[in-house]
């Protein structure tokens, strides 16, 4: 069986996201969604939120589980018997972060191997951030994330803005 993760922080996911997982679900046998959890920075989602919101988004596919990991990924890989990782690029500038992120994790274990899948196009400059700040501005996301994450995204501006208002 040929298994793959495909780890990140998805916060919050995208339809980039989505779109690179459909098509890896079509060349593996089973897919494990790898949510980061890292204490050290700062998310808009917790790790419970960013779990619940992929697993809704996944439900469709047999071969996909979703798991939390706040240790290094190659554990995680050496756990579950993946041997492949896969990593979403969307620009040159994405292409040098992770080529070097999978050099580190090749140097801590030869045998996980990461694969490059570049965006298709009309996810080209799907970016976290940005989404977030288009939401912050009432702007449309609608093509660049799922309903139920578009809802999420706004209803936690809404009680960032109500905080910070009452601060």
């Amino acid at each position: 069986m040929l298994r793959a993760l495909m780890p990140g922080s998805f916060d919050p996911p995208t339809n980039g996201h989505l779109n690179l997982l459909d098509r890896a679900v079509r060349i593996y046998d089973h897919v494990d969604v790898v949510i980061a959890q890292n204490s050290q920075k700062r998310y808009t989602f917790d790790a419970d939120e960013r779990l619940d919101m992929m697993q809704r988004l996944t439900r469709q596919y047999d071969t996909v589980d979703v798991h939390i990991w706040d240790r290094m990924i190659v554990e995680f890989a050496r756990k579950v018997g993946a041997r492949i990782m896969i990593r979403g690029v969307r620009a040159l500038s994405d292409f040098s972060y992770e080529f070097e992120l999978s050099m580190l994790n090749k140097g801590l274990d030869p045998e996980i191997e990461t694969i490059f899948m570049p965006t298709d196009a009309q996810y080209f400059v799907l970016r976290s951030s940005s989404i977030k700040e288009l939401v912050r501005l009432g702007g449309d996301v609608s093509a660049m994330v799922p309903p139920l994450v578009e809802e999420r995204l706004r209803d936690r501006i809404r009680e960032a803005e109500s905080a910070s208002d009452r601060g």
